[in-house]
């Protein structure tokens, strides 16, 4: 989905003119927002394509963490795979489990001494949180790419 047709989907049921008003903006310029450059040539860029080429500029994901905070959410960098994964199925299901072990040990390091976790035990909980999905989101990467079928 193309950045404009974003806007458009999330603009349209509030209304052009009442977003426009609340960002004290001309409603013309949320309207061009909502179109394809190729079907106007004035289109502005909108926010989002601007959020993009200031991601590529700097390479910092942190405004990009960050906007995924306002929304409430996290953001999960996709890992790095290998075109050709040589780990067998069950190397790759013990990295999870592995993972997995490592946080649940966090979890009950920081209770173990006072039944609390303190905000710099949450922070190392939240990594091991993050090392597991980046884990997983790998394994299921290699799945869809065929890494574990059968050899020919």
């Amino acid at each position: 989905m193309e950045s404009y047709e974003v806007l458009k989907n999330a603009i349209t049921p509030v209304g052009a003119k009442s977003i426009a008003a609340d960002m004290s903006l001309s409603t013309s310029l949320i309207y061009k927002w909502c179109q394809s450059k190729s079907y106007n040539a004035g289109a502005a860029d909108n926010p989002l394509d601007r959020l993009a080429h200031l991601y590529e500029l700097t390479e910092d994901d942190n405004v990009i963490r960050w906007m995924c905070g306002v929304a409430d959410g996290y953001f999960v960098k996709n890992p790095q795979t290998e075109e050709k994964d040589e780990s067998t199925l069950f190397d790759a299901t013990q990295r999870i489990l592995t993972e997995f072990s490592e946080m649940l040990s966090a979890i009950s390091k920081s209770t173990a001494d006072d039944g609390c976790i303190s905000k710099r035990e949450a922070e190392e909980i939240r990594a091991e949180w993050e090392d597991l999905k980046s884990i997983a989101e790998n394994f299921v990467t290699s799945c869809e790419k065929g890494h574990f079928r059968p050899k020919k």
